[in-house]
């Protein structure tokens, strides 16, 4: 019996790919194993928007072919799409499959296990189609060794494939359904168009269909994602909107709780902040990717908003939802960036009701236009600059969950914990832990006690734990 195990890096999107080929490979047959160790095929599922993304990537490779040298490791997305070959040349690496093709990857699998004393792949039913025969049809790039890359013109590809997150696959807990992917915004630094190729929505009746299976399956809680999610439908006709499918939800599933992904800021209108604050199924969260407060630096960017017009949404936000969870990605060291126009940046967060931060530290990408600059800002700088915005970040957060103490919320229980408490997490994005250990996916009523560490604790208010919303 053929084994594999998968490892995601990256994106909520990432992890929802992830999902879909983790049950794609159950539904073929092969056992899922925990240990890359242990497993006869390991599946990679990269990142690409940094560089210690790709770092991390090749590191993965060889560790996993260190301790398994039989493990026939196939890496696919982001990074697999943007350099193939990089990752071809890795000892261990057999397949790389880009996300142009991840679709097929179940059934490429599906179809060769290792036979025989060479250990090499053999076809196992009729329909198996090797992957340099591939490349040769469709004209596609094959690496010199052992390894096979299928990749092509992710522009190329029509409409939105998504095999369902979490259907099949035992993971019931906070299932992360893609219902968008794509962008068709071209941000300076930015490489996920290059290798996400234009935005692609999933048509309404399928995002229903899906939410509806995975409540069955067992799903209390979803988590809405797209690479730009805010611009779901537009490409799709006749043309839908986010709302409206999210109206769909509320009305024809018996979902518990929904929960949004990342939202660009002119996406955060007075009606979508109304819509999230018309129903306790909508969880109080917003993910708003700032990347700079400084109006030069967004220019830069391609950014397509202002930090005033950055600062409205949130005030917006805090207006309707005094308790709303509100987190951004900002990126420290963008060439050309002053320490002036950093510390107008670190004052305008200083500022704002954030609840966290995602820094990143800029990070130069092949092919993008912010590669081009030439004012570059040391490593050093950009370092430190980092750091300050982290501290910053981690001050939000300790705030914000002091703000919650005493307060009375519902929480559902995760996957993890210690020898006498369960981590769960609160619609308004607030990780708490609950003294004794519960199963994962169960709602519980608790009262928060905020505590020093980035966890706080949270008394239950009622014993049993909730089975309804």
């Amino acid at each position: 019996m053929t084994t594999f195990s998968i490892q995601n890096f990256g994106c909520r999107a990432t992890d929802a790919d992830a999902a879909a080929l983790r049950g794609g490979l159950l539904a073929q047959g092969l056992t899922l194993t925990r240990e890359h160790a242990r497993a006869d095929i390991v599946v990679l599922n990269t990142c690409t928007v940094t560089a210690a993304a790709d770092s991390q990537a090749r590191e993965a490779v060889r560790k996993i072919h260190r301790a398994n040298p039989a493990a026939r490791i196939v890496v696919t997305g982001c990074y697999a799409q943007r350099a193939p070959e990089e990752l071809a040349a890795l000892d261990g690496v057999a397949w790389v499959v880009g996300n142009s093709h991840q679709a097929e990857i179940s059934g490429i699998l599906g179809e060769s296990i290792p036979t025989g004393e060479d250990g090499d792949a053999k076809p196992r039913g009729t329909n198996f189609v090797p992957l340099a025969r591939l490349a040769d049809v469709e004209g596609m790039s094959l690496a010199r060794g052992p390894a096979k890359i299928l990749t092509g013109d992710i522009f190329a590809q029509a409409g939105l494939q998504i095999a369902t997150s979490a259907r099949g696959c035992g993971d019931r807990t906070r299932p992360i359904l893609k219902i968008q992917d794509g962008c068709n915004n071209r941000c300076s630094y930015c490489v996920i168009p290059f290798v996400r190729g234009r935005s692609r929505s999933l048509e309404p009746d399928r995002v229903v269909e899906e939410v509806r299976a995975l409540v069955e399956s067992g799903a209390r809680e979803i988590v809405l994602s797209g690479i730009n999610l805010g611009a779901y439908g537009r490409d799709l006709t006749p043309r839908a909107e986010l709302a409206a499918v999210v109206e769909r939800i509320l009305g024809e599933t018996e979902l518990e709780l929904l929960r949004f992904s990342s939202i660009e800021p002119q996406d955060v209108t007075e009606d979508f902040v109304a819509l999230v604050a018309s129903s306790s199924r909508l969880a109080p969260h917003f993910h708003i990717p700032l990347q700079s407060g400084s109006d030069r630096i967004l220019r830069a960017m391609h950014r397509w908003y202002r930090a005033e017009h950055y600062a409205e949404r949130l005030k917006l936000i805090r207006r309707a939802l005094p308790d709303a969870a509100i987190g951004a990605d900002v990126i420290a060291g963008f060439p050309g960036e002053t320490e002036e126009e950093f510390e107008v940046t670190a004052g305008f967060i200083e500022c704002l009701p954030f609840t966290y931060l995602h820094v990143f530290s800029f990070s130069e990408r092949p092919g993008t236009e912010a590669a081009k600059l030439a004012e570059r800002v040391p490593s050093a700088v950009i370092r430190e600059r980092a750091r300050r915005l982290r501290s910053l970040g981690e001050q939000k957060a300790a705030s914000f969950r002091a703000s919650q103490g005493g307060r009375m919320r519902r929480a559902l229980t995760l996957a993890r914990g210690g020898e006498n408490w369960t981590e769960a997490l609160t619609g308004n994005y607030l990780k708490v832990r609950i003294g004794g250990r519960h199963p994962a996916n169960e709602w519980h009523e608790v009262c928060v006690t905020p505590e020093a560490s980035e966890i706080a604790n949270a008394s239950p208010i009622h014993d049993a734990a909730l089975r309804g919303g």
